[in-house]
């Protein structure tokens, strides 16, 4: 492992332009029930700083929801995606009705059997993915998290398969 960030980070001195910086990837592992699959998404999420871009399966978490609408107040652009079946509980919709409110797009999906995806994608270089919905449930669950930071190129990726599923989606309407 050392030795092929080693070799990305000489290729990325012989490639970058004169002045330009780049940041040493990193990554970040978390497990529930152990807690620090949790954990790990929060920080990510308090860490964004000009966009956040989430999919998942199911939306009911509590701490979820707060992360998100503490971005946008703190003016990151946030966008949610989720699976239009795996939300249709009163819990879902109350934890999409809270985003919503706060000025935070939310689309569903249903053009799949399940939208299984569970990712977020941060300031366009930074990733999470791993079994862990975004949901109370998982706590307890057997899950897990990776957290890639500064790994631009991998974002890119997801963020293209987000724009896929969001372009496909509708959006969702608070019911109060």
């Amino acid at each position: 492992m050392r030795k092929h960030l080693f070799i990305g980070a000489l290729m990325a001195t012989l490639i970058l332009p004169a002045g330009a910086t780049w940041a040493t990837p990193s990554f970040d592992v978390g497990f529930s029930p152990e807690g620090t699959a949790q954990q790990r998404v929060i920080r990510l999420l308090a860490e964004a700083q000009t966009s956040i871009r989430l999919m998942g399966y199911s939306f009911t978490s509590p701490d979820v929801v707060r992360a998100l609408m503490a971005a946008r107040r703190r003016g990151v652009d946030v966008r949610v995606g989720v699976d239009e079946k795996g939300n249709r509980s009163k819990a879902s919709q109350a934890a999409m009705n809270l985003v919503v409110n706060a000025g935070i797009p939310l689309r569903t999906n249903d053009r799949y059997p399940l939208l299984h995806d569970k990712m977020i994608v941060t300031d366009g270089q930074n990733l999470q993915v791993g079994s862990f919905n975004f949901t109370r449930r998982a706590r307890a669950n057997s899950e897990n998290v990776l957290v890639v930071r500064d790994v631009p190129a991998l974002a890119q990726i997801y963020l293209a398969h987000w724009q896929s599923r969001w372009d496909e989606g509708a959006d969702w309407t608070s019911s109060y």
